[in-house]
């Protein structure tokens, strides 16, 4: 059964520590042991303070999470073996620091109008387009200003976007993919869902001897697969969607991947005159579609501040809403608020695939040990993708100025449909020691077609491109004296690189337009680990930097095992970053109605007028998007 578990970007390092006898004890979970079975129990708490954001206003308490868990292992007949984990979540924050993140979250707002008051009107009082002069199903109230944690209006695009949970404030509410219709008790208790997330894994595991003296190991159930050999940012370890919004990117993989419904069959093949061993597995991912979860709006931890975008987007299109900056002024400058009526713009309608034979997930890996050593594997895999794509409609929105209904012709709107596009993936990994300096090297890369990216060159503002992307990672245990004499530190670093081919962005004349994502960029992490007392106190160090976002994360740690049973882990997670270069054209001038959002017998197509929303998320990146989200935070583990 799991020992005390280590952070998983330390798996690399302390398998390298191992191999050099140079990793401290751990101490062993107490358990539950019978003659054919063993249960482990646990209990977690993580407490997590966090200080201002971008208005200037104290946030307070993030999380409250109280979780218990129980492993279980039993052996049957015929050489089954099944496992179970079950995990049920309540997360106070939503009753402690309920003006932040529950029922109570969120206000009247004002949006940036140059012919307002002081320069700003309230949600309602822009200047009336087509049916959008009141809002009687979208009063001024339960909102934030979109984006408003991390950025200023800055004389660009704002709307409101309401944040309170779905059973209090249903505007902007749908159905995502497991997130955007959550109520407040799925909200606090996120693992009682209809999709039984509390039944964490559950599967069944065999091999069987082949006549040919090879084996067949096969697992059928609720399971996490890992094909990744790096940590934090994934290439090759996307069988399964990752929840977010836990902790952004900082919790565990293991504890934020959602587990699916996959059978998997490896043949194990054995060594070879010039293979130490060689596995060939197959799997298949048949449950029902299931995207990554963002994080709905209202919820601490929202990667990307994306989910708030979609709320947002979607209230604009059922109920209509007021835009800051859109109209121009007497010189020509866009900075009158606009109020849109129902179905002008927004996301229109949401796409989760079906569960069909034709909407599964298949995967195939080769892997083996070469003679001296090295481990490799080579991947393929033809998966939904996990992240959505807003591809612009060519029909079925209604025109701002007239009330008509829209044409082919009137491209470039910023009117959505939200989609999970198919992709398909190949790869391989690498992972070897380099003995002269005492340390592991791992190394993954793919190559995707299929992913879809915003671009607002394009008519229906999105393009499909396809992306590389790799990562390498060195792991070496170092004697550092002034840290411990005795006991080697861990040392970790990992540079991620994705490039995304026909990138495509041009200079307009108010600004670039395009592709907000990175053409090609890195992001670096480190992590340094000591240890003391024997092991049982963790000075640890993890830094994040994203290259072309200029932004890095920094979270000092101390791990207390004050006990073989009870673990503290005592924290900080900072950002750092300017948030000054990620503004990008925003469509404000894409000009898809001629002779109503332009002059008459101009054609639809961007002039590049930008600001933060909706598109500079994509330029910040997740510690970009999050670099007002400073975090101190305790969490403590209990073995019963």
């Amino acid at each position: 059964m799991k020992k005390m578990r280590q952070k998983p970007a330390l798996r690399s390092a302390v398998l390298a520590a191992a191999v050099l006898g140079a990793w401290p004890c751990v101490a062993t979970a107490a358990t539950f042991e019978g003659e054919d079975y063993e249960v482990d129990m646990f209990y977690e708490n993580h407490s997590v303070y966090r200080g201002e954001d971008n208005t200037g206003e104290s946030v307070g308490m993030a999380k409250f999470r109280n979780t218990l868990i129980a492993e279980g292992e039993k052996t049957g007949k015929n050489g089954w073996r099944y496992n179970g984990t079950f995990r049920g979540t309540y997360d106070g924050v939503y009753d402690l620091n309920k003006d932040q993140f529950g029922k109570s979250a969120g206000g009247p707002i004002q949006l940036q109008s140059s012919i307002g008051p002081g320069g700003s009107v309230p949600h309602g009082g822009g200047v009336p387009l087509f049916n959008g002069a009141t809002y009687p199903n979208s009063p001024n109230e339960g909102f934030r200003v979109l984006g408003d944690r991390w950025h200023g209006q800055n004389g660009g695009v704002a709307l409101g976007v309401p944040v309170r949970p779905c059973d209090y404030d249903s505007r902007g509410c749908v159905d995502f993919g497991g997130y955007g219709d959550l109520t407040l008790n799925e909200l606090r208790l996120p693992e009682f869902n209809s999709r039984l997330d509390f039944i964490r894994e559950v599967y069944a595991t065999n091999s069987f001897a082949l006549k040919d003296g090879t084996d067949l190991f096969v697992r059928v159930g609720k399971q996490q697969v890992v094909w990744g050999r790096t940590d934090l940012f994934r290439v090759l370890d996307v069988i399964n969607p990752v929840d977010f919004s836990r902790n952004n990117i900082y919790d565990e993989l293991e504890d934020i991947r959602i587990p699916m419904w996959i059978a998997q069959a490896e043949w194990r093949l054995g060594p070879s005159e010039t293979m130490q061993d060689r596995n060939l597995q197959v799997v298949w991912n048949f449950d029902k579609f299931r995207p990554n979860n963002l994080g709905q709006c209202g919820q601490p931890n929202v990667i990307l501040d994306a989910g708030c975008l979609f709320r947002g987007l979607k209230n604009l299109w059922d109920n209509g809403g007021t835009v800051a900056n859109f109209l121009p002024d007497a010189g020509g400058m866009q900075t009158i608020a606009a109020n849109f009526g129902p179905g002008q713009i927004g996301i229109r309608n949401v796409h989760l695939p079906d569960w069909k034979l034709d909407n599964t997930q298949l995967g195939i890996k080769y892997e083996g040990i070469t003679a001296n050593g090295t481990g490799f594997s080579l991947n393929a895999l033809t998966y939904r993708s996990q992240l959505p794509s807003l591809r612009g409609i060519t029909s079925g929105a209604v025109n701002v100025g007239t009330g008509a209904p829209q044409g082919p012709d009137n491209t470039h709107l910023i009117a959505f449909d939200f989609v999970y596009p198919r992709v398909n993936l190949v790869g391989g990994s690498l992972d070897f020691q380099i003995e002269a300096a005492a340390a592991a090297v791992r190394v993954e890369a793919a190559l995707t077609e299929g992913e879809e990216f915003a671009n607002t060159l394009q008519p229906q503002l999105y393009s499909e491109n396809n992306v590389f992307r790799a990562v390498v990672g060195v792991d070496r245990p170092t004697f550092i004296d002034w840290i411990n004499p005795r006991i080697a530190t861990l040392i970790s670093g990992q540079l991620f690189v994705q490039h995304i081919f026909d990138h495509e962005v041009e200079q307009r004349p108010l600004g670039i337009a395009g592709m907000p994502d990175w053409e090609t960029n890195a992001i670096g992490t480190l992590l340094v680990k000591g240890f003391l007392q024997n092991g049982r106190v963790s000075p640890t160090l993890i830094m994040a930097h994203d290259f072309k976002a200029e932004a890095t994360a920094i979270a000092p740690s101390v791990e207390w095992l004050y006990s073989d049973n009870l673990k503290f882990v005592f924290g900080a997670n900072f950002k750092v970053g300017e948030n000054n270069k990620y503004q990008f054209d925003d469509c404000r001038s894409c000009n898809p109605y001629p002779g109503v959002t332009g002059p008459p017998g101009s054609t639809s197509g961007s002039a590049g007028l930008g600001g933060f929303e909706p598109l500079g998320r994509f330029r910040a990146g997740p510690i970009g998007a999050a670099f007002k989200e400073d975090d101190l935070f305790v969490q403590m583990r209990y073995n019963f």
